[in-house]
């Protein structure tokens, strides 16, 4: 049986792996592996899918795409009870269309705080807040 302490530390490096693995480097094994079936994002966009297969899009369909370089650089996290709170920034220069803006070159960065829930190391809840509007606005003042 896992004492408090390893099962907050447990799910921080569950998280950690999530960034590092599936964000950066668009692991689909790593992310099947971490995503709980009945998972379900809550801050999805307006009419996106709330489920596995939306978050994978979002990662290796829209950013990854755009951001060929993306890097996760991880501020700081939090963890209490079942949830893990990240604070955290994605990099990456804007070499492909990023949600209908064409390639600028420029190098961006997306602030990001989430909220994750797992059970058994696995995702089953998602929150967030970024700063990707702001950062679309910009990229469309360059054109």
């Amino acid at each position: 049986m896992r004492t408090n302490e390893e099962t907050l530390s447990a799910n921080k490096s569950a998280v950690m792996r999530f960034n590092k693995e599936v964000i950066e480097r668009g692991d689909e094994g790593a992310f099947r592996d971490l995503m709980a079936p009945s998972f379900v994002n809550r801050t999805a966009p307006p009419g996106a899918p709330n489920g596995c297969d939306g978050m994978l899009h979002t990662f290796n369909r829209v950013l990854r795409p755009a951001l060929p370089d993306l890097l996760v650089e991880i501020h700081e996290q939090i963890a209490e009870g079942d949830k893990v709170t990240t604070r955290k920034t994605i990099h990456g220069t804007h070499r492909g269309e990023l949600l209908g803006i064409p390639a600028t070159n420029k190098r961006i960065a997306i602030d990001v705080i989430d909220i994750v829930r797992l059970e058994n190391g696995r995702y089953v809840e998602h929150w967030g807040v970024n700063t990707l509007p702001a950062v679309l606005a910009s990229l469309r003042d360059v054109r």
